[in-house]
């Protein structure tokens, strides 16, 4: 009766320490053991959409289009939750700027698979950039006008 109370209370034991060992441990090991690497490619120029007009110019942002796309770039590296989804092929993202320069509409092309969640995390990527265009101008009136963003995209997964 000794032997089968000591045998019970090891397997009780037992137990209790291995829940304890996996709540310590918590979930950072999932997430530690996949990752995804993102290649960016930001094509140029960047191609606007003109309004039918006898003296266009179109909108351009400070810095010009070089500093616009280093910074598109380096805030999707650090913003896309690229762990979440598969990314390769290429995009075309539309931005619609105001007379004030501020990008009020953003639609990504073409739509895939889970292609919603990106075009979220893009759309928050473009509104974390925090200078203005230069509004596009019509006979010296600011109007609104699209810029096309062309871009490819290659996702590598790996485990580690």
């Amino acid at each position: 009766m000794k032997a089968f109370t000591l045998f019970i209370a090891l397997l009780l034991a037992n137990f209790t320490w291995a829940q304890q060992d996996i709540e310590e441990r918590g979930d950072n090991q999932v997430t530690e053991a996949n990752k995804n690497l993102l290649k960016i490619e930001i094509k140029e120029p960047l191609l606007q959409v003109a309004v039918k007009c006898n003296d266009f110019k179109p909108a351009a942002f400070e810095g010009g289009v070089v500093v616009y796309k280093d910074t598109l770039q380096k805030f999707m590296f650090e913003y896309l939750n690229s762990d979440f989804y598969i990314l390769n092929g290429d995009f075309t993202f539309t931005l619609t700027v105001d007379q004030t320069g501020k990008v009020t509409n953003i639609e990504g092309t073409p739509k895939v698979a889970n292609s919603n969640y990106f075009f979220e995390d893009m759309k928050y990527v473009v509104r974390r950039i925090k200078k203005n265009w230069i509004p596009a101008s019509c006979n010296g009136q600011p109007v609104t006008s699209q810029i096309k963003i062309k871009m490819n995209l290659a996702s590598i997964s790996t485990d580690l």
